[in-house]
């Protein structure tokens, strides 16, 4: 399984290739790496690498993030999957006032809550996606009208792709 991991600003690539015992091969970027790992208690690791002995304590901060302790250092990690890029990617689509309401994922319309023509309030509701198992809102960001709706309850819609035009 691969993810990107966020560590104090820098992002890496990191895969889980095999786990045998407490073995494992990992991939970080472009580098394999084979360590001995063991959770020693509750979010504490000692992890062997190279013949040099390492502990690491994982402390939830948020959801998917984590400040590590090892004993000289403290790291702020976010790990980055599927759905944070996707949260992500909708966070960043709603900070932008642009001419239309789309989705940065595939997926499909589940309802429209407004027709062409209407004039609606910033912050309200206008279109439900499902995307990723989960039912998103897409609303205005400030007062808009709605000059045509590009798609109808039921269709599948790919990312980016307009979904309702707006003045």
């Amino acid at each position: 399984m691969a993810y990107e991991i966020t560590l104090n600003e820098e992002t890496v690539q990191i895969e889980l290739l095999g786990m045998e015992g407490h073995e494992a091969e990992i991939m970080i970027d472009d580098r394999l790496y084979t360590i001995d790992i063991v959770e020693v208690e509750h979010g504490v690791y000692s992890i062997l690498l190279d013949g040099i002995s390492y502990n690491v304590e994982l402390l939830p901060t948020e959801d998917k993030k984590y400040t590590v302790n090892t004993l000289y250092n403290a790291f702020d990690v976010e790990i980055i999957d599927a759905e944070t890029k996707y949260k992500n990617s909708r966070r960043k689509a709603e900070d932008e006032d642009t001419n239309f309401i789309s989705t940065p994922m595939p997926g499909k319309v589940v309802k429209i809550l407004v027709n062409e023509g209407d004039h609606v309030k910033g912050g309200e509701t206008v279109i439900i996606v499902s995307a990723m198992k989960m039912e998103s809102e897409y609303k205005v960001i400030k007062d808009r009208l709605i000059t045509k709706i590009m798609v109808k309850e039921g269709d599948n819609i790919d990312g980016h792709q307009p979904l309702i035009m707006l003045e």
